[in-house]
């Protein structure tokens, strides 16, 4: 028999014996062959995924019991992608990365297994097992690291992707990280890379950025849609992205009119809004799909024309955006943000459609026509939201304990999200109402300044570590 230390082997002929178990019995118990537990005891053979299990539950053992002793099975006798692949698998099901991990490193010993370990990363990544997969993108990018291939920039892509999280700092920092790779990817799959950059630079309000992505993002789509109506078999495009090109036009354009607002460039946001407006006027298709998509972008014209025209200073059209909002619950928190904003800056009273939305603040959906907003994005506009409400409330409502409350809120949320910017700007605004503030809120205050303390104290650490 083939023996090592701790080895399966051992431990099943151990139990056997102690038990005084007749090997007919035990086969029959697990439901292996009898021969084929022979053959596995003598060491003749390897053993599979399915007999590991198999041996596991007759020795009554919890199933990820052998798993350190099985990395060792899988690469003693031939290296077998039949038998790694599996017990992968497996691992990710229970969560053991720290088995992934050793098997990862074995397997690279030899550069040739890179396509196969990208290919399993890949299904554990459709299959949502995110912690094993960037286990094995790491390993191939480790691989990889001085080529310039295409499934390098496809693994520091999914990384990003399974990276992103409430953290807004920890964002940026995968975002910076994985923003060099994105010209290396297919087209298709560029374009939603740059939708996701764009959310990421947009959160810490770098719009100089958002507007060049979402430029990059134009011209791309552009050029693919072309090549896709001039195809004679334009049904045969792949679509990678699980969106149609046309799609991407329009949200380059949405992207570049936010960056423009954002920079108080109503005119031209303006610009960029007539031209997502019509897309039935150049959009090709003319299925179901594509009246879903342009119908939305159309709702978000009429919607952003609007608010649009009341941040520049028409607070007329005020009645107007807020009857429009009404009919589209999904918009109406972002909404509300932007007139409570208005309000501030033009000095005018919106009690009324606070309490006529109230049902709807901070957010009751996370919905919209294309899916889930990002939470880590809802949160930060809310914070947005309670900064701009608090100043309200002290400046029109003369109601200043309402307003040191939601000032607090909001620096509460700005710490759990990490948002650097929002920190400053809350405490900024706390200490411009201290004197209103009682000895509890200002108790609050010194606890949450703590936190940031200790915020940025670790952050330093990961920056020291890190040179």
């Amino acid at each position: 028999m083939m023996g090592w230390t701790n080895s399966i082997r051992e431990k099943l002929m151990k139990h056997i014996e102690d038990n005084h178990i007749k090997h007919s019995h035990f086969a029959l118990t697990s439901g292996i062959n009898s021969g084929t537990l022979s053959r596995i005891l003598q060491g003749n053979r390897p053993i599979s995924m399915n007999q590991l299990t198999a041996i596991t539950y007759g020795m009554g053992l919890p199933e990820d019991y052998f798993f350190n002793d099985y990395i060792e099975e899988c690469f003693s006798f031939l290296v077998s992608i039949r038998r790694i692949r599996p017990f992968i698998f497996r691992c990710a099901d229970f969560n053991r990365v720290d088995c992934i991990r050793q098997v990862t490193i074995r397997i690279l010993e030899d550069l040739s297994y890179v396509p196969i370990l990208f290919d399993i990363a890949e299904e554990l990544f459709e299959n949502n097992k995110h912690l094993a997969a960037a286990i094995l993108y790491r390993g191939v990018c480790e691989a990889e690291k001085y080529q310039h291939s295409e499934r390098l920039a496809m693994c520091q892509y999914r990384l990003f992707l399974i990276e992103l999280g409430e953290d807004i700092e920890e964002n940026v920092r995968v975002a910076t990280q994985f923003e060099t790779y994105v010209n290396r990817l297919d087209e298709t799959n560029q374009l939603e890379a740059l939708k996701q950059l764009m959310h990421v630079f947009g959160m810490v309000h770098k719009w100089g950025k958002v507007d060049t992505l979402a430029k990059e993002m134009h011209r791309i789509a552009t050029i693919q849609y072309d090549l896709q109506c001039r195809s004679v078999r334009p049904s045969e495009v792949k679509r990678l992205t699980g969106r149609p090109i046309y799609y991407y036009i329009l949200y380059a354009y949405l992207a570049r009119a936010t960056a423009s607002e954002e920079c108080g460039d109503y005119k031209r946001a303006l610009e960029f809004v007539a031209l997502y407006a019509h897309g039935e006027s150049w959009i090709q298709e003319n299925d179901e799909e594509a009246a879903r998509i342009i119908g939305q972008f159309t709702e978000w014209a009429v919607a952003n024309t609007l608010m649009y025209r009341l941040m520049s200073g028409e607070v007329d059209v005020l009645q107007e955006y807020t009857d429009y909002i009404a009919l589209h619950e999904d918009e109406i928190f972002i909404a509300v943000l932007h007139i409570t904003k208005a309000a501030n800056l033009y000095h005018f009273n919106i009690d009324r459609i606070l309490n006529r939305f109230s049902a709807y603040i901070p957010y009751q959906s996370e919905k919209t026509e294309f899916g889930e907003y990002q939470s880590v994005i809802l949160k930060e506009s809310y914070v947005h939201f309670l900064a701009d409400l608090a100043i309200y409330r002290f400046n029109e409502n003369k109601d200043f304990t309402s307003a040191v409350n939601l000032t607090l809120e909001a620096l509460k949320l700005s710490i759990i999200i990490n948002s650097g910017k929002n920190i400053i700007t809350c405490m900024s605004l706390f200490e411009q109402y201290r004197d209103f503030a009682d000895a509890a809120a200002k108790e609050i205050f010194k606890k949450l300044s703590r936190e940031v303390y200790q915020l940025n104290a670790k952050k330093n650490v990961i920056l020291l570590g890190a040179m």
